[in-house]
């Protein structure tokens, strides 16, 4: 289906056009490219009742075909969810771009970067080919790093750019080899073939593996815990950037992977564990830490986090209950985050401050931004009727289902804390007597506040509209448990143990709310503890690299040519050597060739013109004696039969000589640069690689890959050279492209030599 392929790889072709519009439409030109993902929307949703009747739209085209990979996308129910919520929330975050930066002297970058992270993340949703997956997996990371940097002057914009490329990159690469050794467990790459092989995946001695490098990918793009202090940093992004990575983008990317991944490596105990353990553990810290803050956009970073441990957890789960209660929250998150995210932006692009501990009042002078976080506040903090209630519902229920209390007391004080973030973000900033503040605060532009007016209140519809929100989820239900299930959403459920932890969870998350100052003031504390954490733990190993990288440079990279000789000669006998050593028995060190007298006497002619070179103290010598030696091969070439090779080497030699002599009259005077023991080291080495390309060149001999082709210019030479000389119609004929570049080579020197002759005659110092 082309259109399919279209509609990924056109928020990249739109990019290209964004530097007309905005120089057409400055601000405004949001607004105008917002079309395209408002258009995209409707069309990923009007493949849903395909991907509903088990018949997905695809799009295959062989891209290596030899290595199995293919260009291939396909529709399915996980793929649309995403798709949708990727292309309908980045249709407001254009839009709210546009009044976010008005003014800004790079607006028009960050209307490109965003287009390209939507495509990406597109890509990453519909793609099902695990190399093409891949490519578009790191293509996130890659926009996310300028869109997260996009304010480059700043120093923490740099390092928090830099934080998320280095954790999600380094992940990403470990998946990689995860999927490469999953497409061999699988004989296949594409994933719609993978997704039916579980079994003989989970049999695999492959398999655990695939399951640890796979991990790797994931939670570090979903900033599961120990990886999840990038994801606070990467605050320093301008509000929009944090509204799309947060709501249904990036940081969801891992747990789509998972959810993509769940038929094939789910369901064993290695994955219950590791998803469970990490999802907790994430949880309770993103939701402890998300108490402690006062910026409002590290409050929902930190609450994001816990949110991901939760979807996390509930994979690792894995029940029918636990698979709905994960995507119904994970769309009702993605709502209400990108909303409140949004309002946070608008707050401190009205008055001057993000600090939620000063904030008070707004309500009156923000009357529709106020009026957009209360309903998502509503929608985090887990009430009816909104789809956030249902998707708790479905959680707690999963969690109780399983009988592991210590992840429902885990969840329990997660949501508390969800309904205490909701509470500071969407109630006390607007309610009560209004506080000073850095800028007089007015209503945000309505570019700003149709965005969040739109998802808070859609969030809200889905919860009334449970049967709507039912269709939309069920084929992504279906993909992740790889069968046909029916999802039935309600908004009550009656009184049951779920109903009672929901309530629990309130209850506690009221009391954190109405106690928020004191645990900010515990909470210092913490931050103490966290100057310890992951975050300073990042640092030192990127100090450490750093200084490994340095100290390498110095030895590698030392400025002095013997060295780099020695690195090369040295890799070279090295792997040489272990080929030869495991290679077997030996060469018979028999020549057919006699030694004569003349050959004798041109050899030690030979090793005598080297031993010198390396003796003799003065250049002239040396030079001297390496063309002795040259000379010495070449008059070999002659007694075997080969006068254009000797030709060749004797114009070589004699160019050279001519060309050091030139050279040396320009050098310092000259001076032992070298001591005795370096002299004996490198002589040594110079003999063991002597000896070994002796030993090669006699293995040589003995290898007979192909037959011989001399019988082939023997019979030839006449009738298609027209030649009996067979070497003469060998270098003029069957070769002579070779003898071309021989003889240009040649030329070439010859030219170097006349050329520094005639500075030098002419008396004229080089330029």
């Amino acid at each position: 289906m082309t259109a399919l392929v279209l509609a990924v790889l056109s928020p990249f072709l739109l990019a290209g056009l964004v530097p007309w519009a905005h120089a057409g439409l400055k601000h405004r030109a949001g607004w105008l490219l917002a079309v395209l993902p408002a258009i995209l929307t409707a069309f990923f949703g009007s493949l849903m009742p395909l991907a509903a009747s088990g018949a997905p739209a695809s799009f295959r085209m062989p891209w290596m075909d030899s290595a199995g990979v293919m260009f291939s996308f396909r529709a399915d129910g996980l793929a649309l969810l995403f798709a949708v919520l990727i292309s309908g929330i980045g249709t407001f975050i254009l839009i709210y771009a546009g009044g976010y930066l008005k003014g800004h002297p790079h607006q028009g970058r960050m209307f490109v970067f965003l287009l390209l992270f939507m495509g990406s993340m597109l890509g990453v949703v519909l793609s099902d080919n695990l190399i093409t997956l891949f490519v578009f997996w790191e293509l996130t990371s890659l926009t996310s790093y300028l869109l997260i940097g996009f304010n480059h002057e700043q120093e923490r914009s740099r390092r928090a750019a830099l934080q998320a490329l280095v954790v999600t990159g380094t992940g990403g690469l470990a998946m990689l080899a995860g999927f490469l050794l999953l497409g061999m467990a699988a004989g296949s790459m594409e994933l719609s073939d993978i997704v039916g092989r579980g079994d003989q995946i989970r049999s695999a001695a492959l398999y655990l593996p695939v399951l640890i490098l796979v991990l790797l990918g994931a939670f570090t793009k979903s900033a599961q815990f120990p990886f999840h202090h990038w994801l606070p940093n990467a605050m320093e992004a301008p509000t929009p950037v944090s509204a799309y990575l947060h709501s249904a983008t990036m940081v969801k990317a891992g747990v789509f992977l998972l959810a993509r991944l769940s038929p094939v490596l789910g369901g064993t105990p290695e994955w219950k564990a590791s998803l469970t353990v990490f999802g907790a553990a994430t949880m309770l810290a993103g939701g402890t830490l998300a108490l402690v803050k006062t910026d409002l956009k590290q409050l929902l970073a930190y609450s994001t986090v816990a949110s991901l441990g939760f979807m996390v957890m509930l994979l690792g789960i894995g029940s029918p209950y636990a698979v709905k209660g994960c995507l119904v929250f994970l769309t009702a998150h993605a709502l209400y985050k990108g909303a409140l995210f949004m309002v946070a932006g608008a707050v401190d692009h009205e008055t001057g401050t993000r600090d939620a501990s000063v904030l008070r009042g707004l309500r009156s002078v923000m009357p529709f931004t106020a009026f957009a976080a209360s309903l998502a506040g509503l929608a985090m903090a887990g009430l009816g009727p909104w789809l956030s209630f249902i998707g708790k519902e479905l959680a707690l229920e999963a969690v109780l289902g399983g009988g592991n209390l210590w992840l429902a007391a885990v969840a329990v004080l997660t949501s508390a804390s969800f309904v205490a973030v909701a509470g500071v973000t969407g109630l006390r900033i607007f309610a009560g007597p209004r506080s000073a503040a850095p800028k007089k605060a007015h209503e945000a532009p309505v570019s700003m506040w149709i965005g969040p007016v739109w998802l808070a209140v859609k969030g809200a519809l889905l919860g009334l509209m449970a049967g709507k929100a039912a269709a939309f989820v069920a084929p992504a239900v279906s993909s992740v448990l790889g069968r046909p299930e029916e999802v039935r959403l309600v908004l009550w459920l009656g009184v049951n143990a779920a109903l009672g932890l929901s309530t629990l969870s309130i209850a506690l998350g009221a009391a954190a709310y109405m106690g928020w100052d004191g645990l900010r003031t515990a909470g210092r504390l913490g931050d103490t503890i966290l100057k310890w954490g992951p975050d300073r733990l990042y640092d030192l190993l990127l100090d450490a690299f750093t200084a490994f990288a340095r100290g390498q440079t110095r030895v590698v990279q030392s400025g002095y040519l013997r060295y780099y000789l020695l690195a090369v000669v040295l890799s070279v006998m090295a792997l040489a050597g272990h080929s030869l050593y495991t290679r077997g028995e030996p060469p018979v060190m028999v020549s057919s060739v006699p030694v004569t007298p003349y050959s004798a006497a041109v050899a030690l002619m030979i090793i005598a013109s080297a031993v010198a070179a390396v003796l003799l103290d003065t250049r002239l010598g040396a030079i001297a004696a390496l063309g002795g030696a040259g000379g010495g091969v070449a008059l070999i070439y002659v007694m075997y039969g080969a006068p254009d090779l000797a030709m060749t080497q004797f114009l070589v030699e004699t160019l050279t000589i001519i060309l050091f002599m030139l050279i040396i009259f320009k050098l310092p005077r000259f001076a032992r640069l070298s001591r005795p023991w370096s002299r004996v080291r490198d002589g040594l080495i110079s003999l063991a690689a002597g000896s070994m390309m002796a030993y090669l060149a006699l293995v040589a001999l003995h290898v007979d890959l192909h037959p011989p082709i001399s019988s082939y210019f023997a019979e030839n030479s006449v009738s298609a050279g027209f030649g009996r000389n067979v070497v003469n119609v060998i270098l003029v004929d069957f070769r002579a492209l070779d003898t071309l570049g021989e003889i240009s080579v040649l030329g070439l020197a010859g030219l170097g030599v006349y050329a520094v002759l005639k500075l030098r005659l002419s008396g004229r110092k080089a330029p």
